[in-house]
């Protein structure tokens, strides 16, 4: 909403700053987004006195002027236009103004004559758009008066942010209401000029509707012997300041009114209508209407129209239609306020993209209260500008009568509920700031009548809230609330957030970067990685249809960052995510279950550019798994088993991770068919693991301490021949299943593969150490004896 201070200054006598007005309004809830000084182009221009005017002597269409603008010596100045004459006051653009368009004045020879500045039309000068001539100001203006203070212009406006609970403070009223509760001044309405003459309209056009949900008040008046034209000048300047394009005098009342009094109104040429009558209903499916703009919409049944007695004359709410459009040859008028229902109207507005002022307001809601008052002040304004007769009577139908709601309001409520102590007589005054009337018959249990402007005050709770915003959300202390806690639950510590936060320090540290995505994703999605439709979660109205399911994998997530970054020119991703999945759970409190899961991802260069160059090697399953084995270890969870897992739907090839015998989660290669959906250029290593059961398993470790070793280890390597089939961790576990003292580890060092064969080498290293001593040869010779010795029985291999 935009706000002119000039404007408001006529409802209240508001004498502060703009910027302490916007703070306040702001403190009220009502964000002050921008101050705008929509003249601040006119900066250079300023009134000029023609004091000498004579023809070019090298162009016939061009004169010389001498123009006083009260900085000493008069300028010369060449001026084209053809009204331009001795005695006139005229506005001067001088050396250095930059006028709409991006024309900066300097000085100039034109055809031999120094031209120091620039005499400016209406259009020149974005008040208009008329360039028959230059403007001609007031005699009495002074030489060297600012144009924006001479004309009286709006040179400030406050850009408003208006939530949509608050409708009625889309009009200057509304914010005028709001300036005089937060400054405590009187609020003055303007009053319309109403002079009546003629025959009585009441009977003229007959009015009927159809459906009162929809419609619960039409109403109009009747004005003859019109002349459009343009708008007084004060009128037009106003509307420019705030956005918009001045059209026609009819036109322009209409939309100044509209901001004034927050009520859009329409016009229609009387003579235009047939019957003449107006009749309020809906459209029939598929049926075409031209408005306004000269467009044919296709609408629907459920579009409100409004009819004369054989046609539609108008999309109700949305916008008038060109048949009964006000034209030059319009001489009879007929003016129409309604309320029309706000559903309605937004559900056609946003169908057919026709987005208005009008329609954003009657989308939230008009004060039925007001419409009289609003019907009168467009008539009279009208009939004053347009020199037409307003007849007496009103043509109206209101088969839905506002009725006045009345709210409780409970102090002791009301404190309860903010913490803070309200004296009455505050309460009082601010509840008559609003516009309420206060019943207090009851001192405990107000009754407060709420005013028509008021839609959004409903329940107690409304005015309490309307309480707090007027003594101020920031004046109210911050105090904890008092949680009733068992003593059992005394000095037990929730270790979720802190394993988290653990997780997250341990991943920056291992240099991955952390990725933090919506909990939305599409169903598409989901589908497309194969995972099972039941137990979804489906969002009731989601924003748009790829966020219309809450995730049941972050390998969505995950996977589009994967498209955005490659999208981007990454050639080397290294990501993880700490965060919830979703599944339907009729027997959780919030009918979902949401275990915590970890993804890490890797994808593109092993190593980070840089010189020497490294070779185009990607990254590859041991660099996930090394991940994977990393994490193990800080969480102190070693020896975790890895096995294959097959069936997987989007890995391939898809690795089970397990510790203890309990599953903790997969990594793998995303699959191709996967990837490319996902733009990717490379292989895609991703690993899902259960958070939840990591945290299990990390706080039921018992703390311990093993002495660093004193003495030196003894390594000894063995090399197995075994069928292509049989994976390493069996030969690893085979060993550590024997049992042998001094074993103190086993890892894989290599592994040879010949292409093509049915049989590979893998070597495995064993270390041995004594506690208390150093080794000798003899004993590790004879407990590697019979490690070499069981492999032989429990595995297929030759050594």
């Amino acid at each position: 909403m935009l706000l002119s201070l000039n404007w408001l200054r006529e409802f209240v006598p508001y004498e502060g700053t703009p910027e302490e007005l916007g703070h306040r309004l702001t403190m009220l809830g009502l964000e002050l987004e921008e101050i705008i000084r929509p003249f601040s182009h006119l900066d250079g221009v300023v009134v000029g006195h023609v004091l000498q005017c004579e023809r070019h002597p090298e162009a016939d269409k061009l004169s010389v002027c001498l123009v006083d603008v009260g900085r000493g010596e008069p300028l010369p100045i060449v001026c084209g236009a053809p009204n331009v004459a001795q005695g006139q006051k005229v506005p001067v653009a001088t050396i250095g103004a930059e006028l709409p368009g991006g024309l900066v004045i300097k000085k100039a020879k034109l055809r031999g004559q120094i031209s120091a500045g620039m005499i400016c039309a209406e259009d020149e000068l974005g008040l208009g758009r008329s360039h028959a001539g230059i403007m001609v100001l007031d005699r009495k203006l002074a030489p060297g008066t600012p144009l924006a203070d001479a004309l009286n212009l709006d040179q400030v406006v406050f850009d408003i942010g208006v939530t949509p609970n608050r409708a009625d403070c889309n009009s200057v009223l509304g914010l005028a209401r709001e300036t005089a509760l937060a400054f405590g001044l009187p609020l003055t309405m303007p009053e319309p000029r109403v002079v009546e003459s003629g025959p009585d309209c009441s009977a003229m056009v007959s009015i009927a509707i159809d459906d009162p949900a929809r419609c619960p008040l039409f109403q109009g008046r009747v004005i003859q012997g019109v002349g459009v034209g343009p708008a007084p000048d004060w009128m037009r300047w106003r509307l420019i300041a705030v956005g918009q394009r001045p059209i026609s005098n009819i036109v322009d009342v209409s939309n100044y009114v509209m901001f004034e009094l927050g009520h859009p109104n329409h016009a229609y040429d009387l003579n235009l209508l047939r019957g003449p009558a107006i009749r309020v209903g809906l459209a029939a499916e598929g049926q075409r209407f031209t408005t306004l703009d000269g467009q044919e919409r296709l609408l629907t049944a459920s579009d409100l129209l409004i009819w004369d007695a054989e046609r539609p004359v108008g999309l109700a709410g949305v916008m008038g239609g060109l048949e009964t459009e006000v034209s030059d040859a319009t001489t009879d008028v007929f003016l129409e306020l309604a309320v029309f229902d706000p559903a309605t109207i937004r559900r056609t507005a946003r169908r057919l993209g026709l987005p208005s002022e009008a329609s954003y307001r009657f989308e939230r809601g008009v004060d039925q209260g007001l419409a009289r008052r609003s019907l009168d002040r467009v008539a009279a304004l009208v009939a004053e500008c347009g020199g037409g007769r307003l007849l007496p009577g009103l043509c109206v139908a209101e088969p839905a009568p506002w009725r006045p709601r009345t709210v409780r309001l409970r102090r002791v409520r009301a404190e309860k509920l903010l913490g803070i102590p309200l004296e009455d007589a505050f309460c009082r005054t601010t509840l008559a700031g609003m516009g309420c009337a206060v019943n207090e018959a009851d001192p405990a249990d107000w009754q407060v009548a709420v005013p028509s402007h008021r839609l959004d005050l409903e329940r107690e709770v409304d005015l309490i809230e309307e309480l707090a915003r007027v003594h101020g959300m920031d004046r109210i202390p911050a105090v904890l609330p008092r949680v009733a806690k068992s003593l059992d639950a005394i000095g037990q510590k929730d270790t979720r957030f802190d394993f988290a936060m653990g997780i997250k320090k341990w991943a920056r540290g291992a240099g991955l970067r952390e990725a933090i995505n919506y909990s939305f994703c599409g169903q598409a999605d989901l589908d497309l990685l194969g995972l099972p439709a039941e137990g979804r979660v489906a969002v009731i109205n989601p924003l748009s249809e790829d966020q219309n399911v809450l995730r049941t994998a972050l390998a969505p997530g995950l996977l589009a960052n994967v498209r955005t970054n490659v999208a981007h020119g990454a050639a080397r991703l290294r990501l993880f995510e700490y965060a919830h999945l979703f599944f339907a759970d009729a027997a959780s409190e919030t009918t979902a279950r949401e275990p915590a899961r970890l993804g890490l991802l890797v994808y593109g260069r092993r190593r980070a550019e840089r010189w020497p160059w490294p070779g185009e090697d990607s990254a590859d399953y041991a660099d996930l798994k090394g991940l994977v084995e990393h994490l193990l270890t800080h969480l102190g969870l070693p020896g975790a088993g890895y096995t294959l897992r097959e069936g997987h739907s989007y890995l391939a090839p898809c690795v089970e991770v397990r510790v203890d015998g309990r599953a903790v989660g997969v990594l793998g290669r995303v699959t191709d068919a996967v990837a490319d959906r996902y733009d990717a250029r490379r292989e895609i290593w991703l690993a899902e693991l259960d958070a939840d059961a990591l945290r299990a398993l990390h706080e039921a470790l018992v703390p311990g301490f093993a002495p660093l070793a004193k003495f030196p280890p003894v390594r000894r390597d063995i090399t197995v021949q075994a069928p292509v089939g049989l994976h390493a961790q069996a030969v690893i576990d085979a060993i550590t299943g024997m049992g042998v003292d001094l074993l103190e580890n086993v890892v894989m060092t290599d592994l040879y593969e010949p292409q093509g064969g049915q049989r590979r080498n893998i070597t495995v290293r064993l270390t041995y150490r004594h506690a208390q001593r150093t080794l000798k040869d003899k004993e590790v010779d004879k407990r590697h004896a019979q490690v070499v010795e069981g492999l032989r029985k429990a595995l297929p291999v030759e050594i």
